[in-house]
């Protein structure tokens, strides 16, 4: 059964990424935080939208990133979060801090599909 980080952990680790790294801190929208939590869970006609754990890692870091819940340091958030929901299913993500900046920005910028970020995600987890 796969494991989602809550609103509160989410929350929590939005505070630490901005007091360790700068940024204005708080929530922007409640909703749009929601609703990024919420999107790797969802399902239509009783089927996962996103059957698999690389897909729903996406869906999440996207939504994240891209729904801007947060003041500041949303794809910080995001990526700490990626790496928290890995964590919470056994994996763990293996990239350089480069790398990981490279990632972000190319999510946030180039808008690759969910499957595209997925296969990253995939390649760069262990």
């Amino acid at each position: 059964m796969t494991k989602y980080p809550t609103m509160d952990e989410v929350v929590a680790i939005h505070f630490r990424v901005t007091e360790k790294t700068g940024g204005s801190q708080g929530v922007r929208n409640w909703d749009l935080l929601a609703s990024a939590l919420g999107r790797p869970q969802a399902t239509f006609g009783g089927e996962d939208l996103y059957p698999d754990i690389f897909l729903k890692a996406a869906a999440l870091v996207q939504s994240l990133s891209s729904n801007h819940p947060f003041v500041d340091g949303n794809k910080r958030t995001a990526l700490t979060t990626l790496e928290y929901f890995l964590y919470l299913n056994g994996l763990q993500l293996k990239a350089t801090q480069k790398e990981k900046v490279n990632f972000t920005l190319w999510a946030e910028n180039e808008k690759p599909t969910i499957e595209k970020i997925a296969d990253w995600i995939k390649k760069h987890t262990k």
